[in-house]
């Protein structure tokens, strides 16, 4: 019986897409003018994305205003629970004493 692979997701086509983008894109910048293509790219497109990002600034500014104070208290509850103190000097006396343990074989 055929092994059948499913069709993919729109999610897992784009996450494909930005794979590929982010392994090719060192190649692409050590072509001979690569610098001057990105320049004449982003000098087209700018004001496009600037546009864009002007419609989105407002609402995100809202909702991060709305969510910062519960973040905020929620990392400070946090940092109250966690011994981060008393692990970092566990952590410091322990590599110290291996360190001395080394030096002496």
């Amino acid at each position: 019986m055929p092994v059948r692979i499913p069709a993919a997701r729109a999610s897992e086509g784009v996450a494909f897409g930005l794979a590929g983008v982010g392994a090719f894109a060192p190649f692409y910048f050590m072509l001979p003018g690569a610098e001057e293509r990105l320049a004449s790219q982003t000098a087209r497109w700018a004001p496009r994305w600037e546009r864009n990002i002007s419609y989105f600034a407002p609402p995100a500014r809202t909702v991060a205003q709305r969510v910062e104070p519960r973040v905020g208290k929620t990392v400070k509850k946090i940092d109250d629970k966690l011994p981060l103190e008393k692990m970092t000097k566990s952590v410091d006396r322990r590599i110290k004493h291996g360190i001395d343990r080394f030096n002496k074989n």
